[in-house]
């Protein structure tokens, strides 16, 4: 019987308090992610429940081949990392899902600007296409979550979420762009 090896590789992110684990072993479908802000929402996952389990974990972010924790300050790294080689072998060993059961219904947009639908796709083009793989590369995702009166709503999860530079990403980068591609957005706000 052979055995698979789990090479595991992991990169800082902006956010000092979380770090992304590359596992080089699919997990979710290209584009798709699983967000636990808390041990509660993780209840549908055996991968991010084992993580929780880890002392200083306060939150797990699941990407198509990565995962990023993002830590208590008071917490060291070296700790965690301790921890959670033992939590993904016993995860991969167990041939569980990385998620049980149906997915929860995503949440409604905020405000729908109806008298633009080619500008809200065009927002949505951008940010699937231009912001997304970008954000995700940093160990997070963005997701729109509406138009309205030219403001943009977007939500960081994973690494984005909570991290000191995201403000300076979503007006300096996010924001900049949008407004250059589609004049009728004004401002990106987070939710």
């Amino acid at each position: 019987m052979s055995e698979t090896v789990l090479t595991v590789k992991t990169e800082k992110t902006p956010n000092p308090n979380s770090l992304k684990y590359n596992l080089g072993k699919k997990l979710m479908e290209e584009g798709s992610n699983a967000n636990f802000p808390n041990t509660e929402s993780a209840k549908r996952s055996p991968l991010a429940t084992g993580i929780f389990s880890i002392t200083g974990i306060v939150s797990v972010f699941i990407g198509h081949d990565f995962v990023t924790l993002t830590r208590k300050e008071d917490v060291s790294w070296d700790d965690i990392n301790q921890e959670m080689a033992p939590v993904l072998e016993n995860f991969f060993e167990s041939d569980q899902p990385v998620i049980q059961g149906v997915a929860p219904v995503a949440d409604k947009e905020i405000g729908c600007d109806s008298e633009n639908p080619e500008t809200i796709d065009t927002i949505k083009q951008l940010i699937e296409e231009k912001v997304r793989p970008a954000v995700a590369q940093d160990g997070g995702d963005i997701i729109y979550r509406g138009f309205e009166k030219g403001i943009v709503y977007l939500e960081m999860m994973g690494a984005c979420s909570g991290c000191p530079s995201s403000g300076i990403t979503l007006k300096n980068g996010v924001e900049s762009m949008l407004k250059h591609y589609c004049p009728e957005v004004t401002e990106v706000r987070a939710i």
